[in-house]
Parts: C-alpha cells; structure tokens; sequence
C-alpha cells in the first residue's frame, strides 16, 4: 500500500509538472503577443540634448552597469529615421508627456507614423482612409479579374491553336489584346484617382510630410481614446490579424493566408491518411497471418513513426514532385511545359507528403482500437451467419471508430506543426492565391501554399526587422496553438459521441 501511494503522488506530480508546462507556454505566447493588438498610448519624450521623440513604449530593462532602467520606443516613421524603434536612458529624459490630437498611421510601407494633422480633422481623414480602401479593394479586384484574367486567356488561346493559324484564333486573340489594353487604360486611371487624396502630417520636429490616403490603412488618434475605444479597437485587430493579408514582408498585417493553408494542408491530409491507415489496420489484424512476416512489418510500421520529417520531405520531392508530378504534366499539360505544373511544390503534394509521414500513427491507433473490441462481438455476429467482411463492417470497425479516430487526431497534432517536409514540397514566404477560390475549378491542389508554421519561421527568424516582428511571431504561435486545440477537440467531440451512441446501443 505505502509503495501504491508513492506511485500514486509519483503519476499525480508528472501530470501536474506537464499541465504547468502547457499552461506556461500559453501565457508565455498571450503575454508577449496579446499586447500588441491593444492601442497603447503615444509619449512625447523630451531628452537633455534637445532631442524629441513621439512614440509608444514596448519595454524596458536594466543598463548593463544596473543603475537605471532604459526604455525602448517605437518611433515609426522608418521612412525618416531609418528604423523603428530607439532605446533611451531614463536619466536622459527631461519630460515626459502624452498630447492630445497625436495620430498614429499604419501604412502599407514603411510601418506607423506619429504626428500630427494640422490642417484637417481626424474624422475627415478617416472618412478619405475609407474610400481610399475601397478603391484599393477595387483595384486588386480588378486586377485579379480584368487583367490577370484576360492575360489568361490570350495565353489559353495561344497555347490551343500554337500550331494552326485560324481565323477564330486571330479574331479572338485581337478581341482579347484590346481589351486588354483597355483594362489597362481603366486601371491606369484608378491608378491617377488614388494618388489624388492626399493631407499633410506633421512630425515632432516639425518636418511635414505630404501622406497619400491611399498608402494607410488606419489613422487613429489613440491618446484620445477612451476604454471602451481601446476595446473595440483590440478586437478589431485581432479580427484583421486573422482574416487580412500579410504586408511588409510579413512583419505586418495579417496572416489568413497562412491560416487558410494550414487548415487545407490539414483536411486533404486526413481525406487521404484516415481511409488508407483503416484500411492497412484492418488487415494486418483481422486478415492477415500471424507470423514472422507479419512482426517485422508491425516493427516497420513503429519505426516509422520515428523517421525524421525531413527525410519524408526528401521522398516527396523524389516521388511525389518529381516522378508522379512529372508524369501528370507529361501527359495532360504537355501544352504548359517546360513551365511544370504538378511538376513542382504544390499543396497536394505536401498533403500526401504529410499523410505518409502521419499514416504509422493512425495505423497503430486503429489497430489498437480494432484489439479493444471484445471477441464475443464478433462470435455473436457469427452465431447470426454474418461473413466476415459482415462482422469487420457491421460490428468490428464501429466499435473500433473511437480509437481509430484517436489516431487522427495525433496525425492532426503532427501535421499542424511539421514544417521541415513542407519546405521542399510547396510552402512559401508568401502566397496571394489561395489553393481554394472563386475562380474555376475552385480547388487549385498545384498551387503552392502559405502555412503557420513556417510563418513563423520566416517572421522570426528570416525577417529584416527582428524587432518589428516579434509581436507577429508570438501572435501566429498563438493562432497555430487555438487552430490545433480547435481540429482536435472537433475529432474528440466526434469520437465521444460515437462511443457513447454505441454504449446506449449495446453493441
């Protein structure tokens, strides 16, 4: 009994050590990226060489010699100063105040800048910002439809009629390089429209800037807020964080994109992993002959749960990209080569990529869910002249469905944050088009895609601005955590219902 109850606290520590680590990371990630969406006031900081800055405060340490702290202030304005953010000694500081009327702007480029509007009001501007926007959607919009939309289809026509010269090809192909040049002419002219909106922003050291309405995306007057305000503009960013796309190589904006890609990578992934790990579970346990051979593939199948996922990215551009790819553009898109078309990275191939790395697990969950269904299931099933496929159908595999989905759901973990393999079989820094749109055929499985994981990597770590992006980087880790946390507890909810319908049937 003594040595049961020192077990007992040996088990009940490892599993409270393990949830402070969990709930650790969390509050590590929520504290130094949650911040970043709420509007912190702007300082007006005047030092003892006669040096003024206007910018938000984003931390502060000890000196080396430990006798003061200093503080690190985003100033913006990198288009001025050449960077974002400076670090000042407190003892440097003579005052330190937070004005009325200071505007803060997020630009397209450049990141924000601080000042002032001399001439105009806030709500005026706001109101420019607001069409200046919609035109910007405009503009994307029809460059997406009218221009990258018809140049497609003068290449289409070329590509069919290479060989031939008819008088339909001629036709169309003039019909089409007017248009063309007419869309051109109309965006041109958004073009002109859009610089047109302009007001004048003044810096703390009275340098005036001309600002053109349709380079910035907010202007917000953030000392005059109140908390309400603040609130509303947290949770406005942290929508335009997930549902936006990315800007300044990253560091800003959002990352649906990325999103996007990961949950797609992940659902193609499990259409291909689950049936096929099943299947090979079911076999090996229900069919196949109790043996030597049978051992070693079992052992085989545990070995590979512990390859290195660089080592799978390595077979999926051999096989995948490069064979299976290479064939498919051979034969059905002979017309686009040399340019490859499944002949290079793309999100399919990183989805069967990953289902090969994950397919171990699920097979030894499933088998494992197929040894917890009690023989008398089965012999009763017989009793009642079922066959076998019957009872492996009927009996087997429902009572079996809990532990099978159980290994979905760690081949879900796996895949959400792999990001090795995906570096060599389609993701990148940064993709416009998603795999999945309203332009047919609407599921795009050769494009290349954008996924969390690797976004990370790249904000973190390959970004020219360290500093400006280590709030995107917490954030996206964030985002990466819920969106597992989300597709896992979806798999669980499934599996407990389905094992309670069969507890209620008595089967």
């Amino acid at each position: 009994m003594k040595s049961e109850k020192v077990y007992t606290y040996l088990l009940s520590t490892g599993l409270m050590i393990i949830t402070l680590m969990v709930l650790s990371v969390f509050c590590i990630v929520i504290v130094n990226g949650a911040p970043h969406f709420w509007p912190k006031k702007v300082s007006h900081f005047v030092l003892k060489d006669g040096r003024e800055y206007l910018g938000e405060i984003h931390g502060k340490e000890l000196t080396l010699d430990k006798s003061q702290f200093r503080y690190r202030i985003k100033i913006g304005n990198r288009d001025v100063y050449g960077q974002d953010y400076v670090w000042i000694d407190e003892d440097q500081i003579v005052s330190r105040a937070f004005p009325h009327g200071v505007i803060m702007l997020e630009r397209m480029e450049w990141g924000n800048a601080y000042g002032f509007i001399p001439e105009k009001s806030i709500t005026e501007i706001k109101t420019k910002i607001k069409e200046a926007t919609r035109l910007r959607k405009r503009i994307v919009r029809f460059e997406k439809k009218n221009i990258a939309g018809v140049y497609a289809d003068i290449e289409a026509i070329q590509k069919k009629y290479a060989e031939e010269e008819t008088a339909y090809r001629k036709n169309r192909l003039s019909e089409l390089e007017d248009q063309y040049r007419n869309n051109e002419q109309i965006l041109e002219e958004l073009y002109i429209k859009a610089q047109k909106e302009t007001f004048r922003f003044s810096l703390i050291d009275k340098t005036e800037k001309e600002m053109r309405c349709f380079d910035i995306v907010h202007a917000t007057a953030v000392n005059d807020l109140s908390i309400v305000r603040k609130a509303g503009v947290f949770i406005y960013r942290i929508g335009e964080f997930i549902f936006s796309y990315p800007r300044e190589s990253n560091t800003e904006g959002g990352v649906f994109p990325a999103l996007f890609g990961t949950v797609f990578l992940v659902l193609i992934m499990s259409v291909f992993v689950f049936p096929f790990g099943v299947i090979a579970a079911v076999y090996l346990h229900e069919y196949a002959r109790h043996g030597i051979i049978l051992k070693l593939v079992r052992i085989t199948i545990f070995n590979l749960a512990g390859v290195p996922s660089i080592v799978y990215g390595v077979f999926g551009l051999g096989f995948f990209i490069y064979t299976v790819g290479g064939g498919v553009d051979a034969f059905f898109f002979s017309d686009n080569l040399p340019s490859p078309t499944f002949g290079t990275g793309g999100i399919l191939w990183a989805s069967l990529t990953m289902a090969i790395l994950t397919l171990p697990v699920v097979v030894v969950a499933s088998m494992e869910g197929l040894k917890s269904v009690p023989q008398m299931y089965r012999d009763g099933a017989y009793g009642l002249a079922a066959t076998k496929w019957e009872v492996i159908k009927d009996v087997v595999i429902p009572n079996a469905m809990p532990g099978m989905l159980t290994g979905l759901i760690l081949a879900i973990s796996r895949a959400a944050g792999e990001v090795a393999p995906l570096m060599i079989t389609g993701v990148v820094k940064l993709a416009l088009s998603l795999p999945a749109d309203l332009t047919a055929p609407f599921v795009h499985l050769e494009r290349k895609f954008m996924h969390l994981g690797f976004h990370i990597y790249d904000v973190g770590f390959q970004s020219p601005n360290v500093e400006a992006s280590r709030p995107m980087v917490f954030n996206t880790t964030l985002l990466l955590l819920v969106v597992v946390f989300v597709l896992n507890l979806t798999a669980i909810i499934i599996r407990n219902k389905l094992r309670k319908k069969f507890l209620r049937s008595g089967v």
